[in-house]
């Protein structure tokens, strides 16, 4: 009992010190906020993969993945429901777009308010993390292992991925969750693979001990902390994460939005399918399980 005393202790101590490293900004939108957030779900958070280059950071920076990320009460699962990039929106004060303009135009909030405007969703927080966070994560992890299932070259590098389980680096994981050209369904693969990698950092994370590794923790606390953004609606970070710990990979789903592509006036958009408006009230109302179970077309293998 004093040992799994001293390991939440220390563990909280840890995830304090994560509070004061990574940025807080208010990232949503009044519109898309939720009034009042319970720690113990159900949540909804707004995940947004930036594409900030540290290396070029006058390049501005794009929402190169949108996931809105919905754990049940309880807190024993969590859905990964990924926005295309392309899907047509009506932004707020910018009329017709894709919906990571919404991103370009107006940053996270009103990318929060164009989501919650096309779903009636309100959200309990929202997180940007860029391409140097994520490559850091998996390299402190010592890498992931990710299955790739169609050959693929990157338009980035020239690398070709062959089909199969590897071990990736952080870099070469990232450019391979990038790839949407030379793949059966273009951007949703490229959806799909995205979540994949999340799961595959969950796992590898759950497998090596992290939790339980001081040292290792401290060192991804503090490199993930430069290139995190969190908007956590009035409840401590650290809150957030000690009732979160017990997620491991095995508990992730992923869902993709029913949509498809098709030219609008010579322009390619994704446009939602009949489904969407079932799945965004599933979202507001915890109802996710069920509408995954009644429409398994639109669950991704992970």
């Amino acid at each position: 009992m004093l040992v799994s005393t001293a390991g939440v202790v220390g563990l909280r101590a840890l995830v304090s010190r994560y509070e004061r490293s990574v940025a807080h900004e208010r990232l949503l939108d009044d519109a898309a906020r939720q009034r009042g957030t319970a720690v113990s779900g159900p949540l909804n958070y707004l995940l947004i993969g930036s594409d900030l280059r540290a290396n070029d950071p006058q390049d501005g920076q794009r929402a190169d993945t949108i996931v809105i990320a919905h754990v049940p009460a309880g807190l024993g699962q969590a859905y990964l429901v990924s926005i295309p990039r392309d899907l047509r929106v009506q932004i707020p004060g910018h009329g017709v777009d894709k919906v990571n303009a919404a991103f370009a135009y107006g940053r996270a909030q009103l990318l929060s308010a164009t989501l919650t405007s096309l779903t009636g969703l309100d959200f309990d927080g929202a997180a940007i993390i860029d391409f140097a966070g994520f490559q850091r994560v998996v390299d402190l992890l010592g890498g992931v292992t990710m299955c790739v299932d169609t050959r693929t070259r990157s338009i980035h590098t020239g690398h070709a991925f062959e089909v199969g389980c590897q071990r990736m680096s952080g870099a070469v994981a990232l450019d391979y969750a990038r790839q949407r050209y030379d793949l059966p369904a273009g951007d949703f693969d490229r959806q799909r693979h995205q979540q994949q990698l999340l799961k595959a950092i969950m796992v590898k994370a759950s497998d090596s001990g992290l939790a339980t590794n001081p040292l290792k923790l401290d060192q991804l606390i503090r490199a993930v902390g430069s290139s995190l953004t969190v908007d956590t609606n009035g409840v401590p970070l650290q809150d957030l994460v000690f009732a979160l710990r017990g997620l491991r990979g095995s508990d992730l789903t992923g869902l993709q939005a029913p949509a498809h592509a098709e030219m609008v006036g010579g322009t390619s958009y994704a446009l939602l399918d009949d489904p969407a408006p079932a799945l965004f009230a599933a979202l507001s109302h915890d109802q996710v399980a069920g509408w995954a179970t009644a429409n398994p077309k639109w669950i991704n293998k992970l």
